[in-house]
Order: C-alpha cells, then structure tokens, then sequence
C-alpha cells in the first residue's frame, strides 16, 4: 500500500499538483459550513500529492500556552489530549512552532532528542516526521504535521518546502473560517436576544417592512412574520395623515439627529388601536430612510397609569376645594340662622335691627367667599379635622 500510494503521489507533486491542491482548499473554506469539515477536505486535498495516512493540525493558543488537535489521523496513536504549558515540554510540534520554520526528523533523530532531553517521545516514534508552522502575520497559529512509521524515504527535503507552503495557505483559511464562524456565532446570539426581546423590533427599508421579531407579530396581532416582509408601514397605522405625519417627523430627526423618537397610536390587524412609542436609528446619512432600526412598545399600560394618577390628583383637588367650600360658606350659614332664630324668638325692633345687619353681614362674607373661589388660580391646602385637607383660600393673596 505504501509503495503504490507514494508512486502516485510522487506524479502530482508539482506545481499543477500544488495549485490544485491550493485551489481545493479556498474554495472549501466558502462551502464547508464548519471547521470540522474544512479540515476534512484540507486532509484529502493533502493526500491527492502527499502519503497522508498520518495527518493533524494542531493550533497553538500563546495566551494559555496550550495546543489542541482539532483534526488527527493516525495509524498507531489515539487523538493527544490537550497539552497545557506547551511551551515547556520538549516536543517535535514544539519546536517548529517556536522555531516557527519547517523541520524534518528522521527516527534516529527523534529518539536522540529524547535522550537528551531525559524524556520519552510522545506517542509512537515514526520513520519520519514533517511539521510546518502556520504561521499569520509572524503569528504562529499552529503547525500542519505528516509522518511514516513504515519508511524514512516516504519523505524527502523538497516536500518539506511544499508542506510549508501549504500550510501558510491553510493557516490564512483557517483564520477565515474561525473569523467567519465567530461572526455566524455573534449573529446567531444575536438573533436570539432580538427573537426573545419584550420589544418589538422591525427592519425597515425605505418604510418598507422586510424584517420583524416575534414581539412585533404579536403586538400588532399577526399570526406570522411573513405578514409584515415587504409590505409597507402604512399597514400599522390608522389613517394616511398619520402615516405622512410620521413619516416627515422620521425624517426630520434622522437627518438632524440621527434617529427619530416619536409616540402615536397605531392599528392592529384587527382594527384596534394601542397607543405607542417608536424609536428608529438610520444608518445612512445621505438616504436616512434607504435603512432603519425601529423598536416599538406598547405604551398603553403607562398611559392608562398617567390617566389614574390624573384622575386621582384632580378628584384630590376637587374635593380640596369642596371641603374648602363647605368649611367656609358653613359658618356664615349658621350665623345667618342663629340669628334668624334670635329674631322669632324676640320680638322687640331694637334687637331685629341688631340681628338684621349681622344677618347681612354674614351675607356680605357669602359674597366675599364665593367671589374669591370663582378668582382662585393656585392654592395651598391646611390640615383639616378628620385627616383631610382643604383648600386655604384667605392664605395668600396670589390665591385671587
């Protein structure tokens, strides 16, 4: 099996060979979905020019000084568990990486090494053994590894130059992918966090709809998003006045402020109007409205909370002046009838007289009161009996 497979690898390590190869590689890394598939095909694009039944990547992380093997092939040993403290192991892999150049070892090599290290070789000792750093931006990534425990001339010097070669391409792929995969991650997280967000959340373009969260669907009373992809905003409100009110308004402040915060009633699909508030961004300030972020929230338990607090301050001030009005018309009130009692009681001229003008003096006060309460713009209040308050109508004369 050797012999036939290093005879037919031997035909295409040429250029062409290496080109093809090289070709592979870039385009899998934009159609394989994940890392794990994109070494797969680096492995069989590595063994169309090379005998690699014994194959790993290996990436080198330099802020925990650790290596993993994201991909082994091996014929003898099992896939190495993570190797912490890299940097102070004696290590094959070790030394390419921090040598950060290509290295051959022939057996004889890799057990003197160990010798002189006064250790023993990690894993079975090959024939022969190629590593080649990956190496970005004279940042070492890791490294690309083949071997042979079967024979020392399955190898030779110029196929350690054409690993290296490959490896610095694979390296550029790898970062690519691990970069597009960190962004379809952060993508994915965020999806989350906008799909289960207590807001609603739309993507408009040029006030057309084209993407919405599931708040939206169930705020305004669909029963899906595609409901809302592609159709207009003029769907949320009640009347074209408020769709061109509104959208002047967004206009306006995306182009003076960079977003628009507005509140309006807008229309289920049902017809029934809810109260709410829109807050967009633009991202375009030469077009504000070519994109937009908007969020809508449903205002209508703080409004109803306005409304009571309202209704409750200014039943509060009507009974204020209530109390008011019945504590100061009383007491002329009973004056009045006292002495109108006085006088049936007592039928002399001289004391109806008297009890005649106290009589229209209490009056006189009547008129007073009610002169000043028609007149009251402000007021402050007094403790009163029976832990209320009332208006104090004679307390200042900014009260008139």
């Amino acid at each position: 099996m050797g012999e036939t497979k290093l005879g037919s690898s031997h035909k295409n390590r040429d250029l062409a060979g290496t080109l093809d190869v090289l070709f592979e590689i870039s385009h899998a890394v934009t159609n394989t979905p994940t890392l794990a598939e994109l070494y797969k095909v680096i492995h069989q694009s590595m063994d169309k020019i090379f005998k690699a039944d014994n194959f790993c990547i290996v990436l080198f992380d330099e802020d925990r000084d650790a290596v993993t093997f994201p991909y082994h092939v091996d014929e003898k040993d099992d896939i190495p568990e993570e190797i912490l403290n890299f940097s102070r192991k004696m290590t094959l892999t070790g030394m390419v990486i921090k040598g950060k150049s290509p290295m051959i070892f022939y057996e004889k090599d890799i057990l003197w090494k160990a010798r002189e290290m006064g250790e023993n070789p990690l894993g079975t000792v090959a024939k022969v053994w190629l590593g080649a750093p990956m190496v970005i931006k004279n940042r070492v990534i890791g490294a690309m590894v083949i071997q042979d425990y079967h024979s020392e001339t399955a190898y030779q010097d110029r196929d350690l130059v054409l690993l290296n070669s490959i490896a610095q391409h694979v390296a550029l792929a790898i970062e690519r992918k691990e970069s597009e995969e960190k962004i379809n991650d952060q993508r994915r997280i965020m999806e989350k966090i906008l799909e289960f967000s207590p807001v609603g959340i739309a993507l408009v373009q040029n006030r057309m709809f084209k993407w919405v969260n599931p708040e939206m669907v169930r705020m305004f009373g669909y029963g899906n998003k595609e409901e809302f992809q592609n159709k207009s905003v003029r769907m949320i409100y009640t009347a074209a006045e408020d769709y061109n009110y509104a959208g002047q308004t967004i206009y306006d402040s995306l182009t003076t402020q960079g977003t628009a915060d507005y509140e309006m009633d807008l229309e289920k699909k049902d017809g029934r109007l809810f109260p709410g508030h829109i807050r967009l961004n633009g991202t375009d300030n030469q077009d504000p409205m070519a994109w937009t972020i908007a969020t809508f929230t449903d205002i209508s338990q703080r409004k109803e909370a306005e409304k009571e607090t309202y209704e409750r301050e200014r039943l509060q001030g009507v009974l204020e002046m209530a109390g008011a009005v019945c504590h100061e018309i009383n007491q002329p009130l009973q004056a009045i009838l006292g002495y109108s009692e006085l006088m049936l009681l007592d039928p002399k001229p001289n004391m109806a007289g008297n009890n005649l003008n106290s009589i229209k003096s209490q009056a006189t006060r009547l008129g007073k009161i009610t002169k000043r309460l028609s007149n009251i713009t402000k007021y402050r209040t007094v403790d009163y009996p029976g832990n209320t308050k009332i208006v104090d109508i004679w307390g200042t004369d900014d009260a008139v």
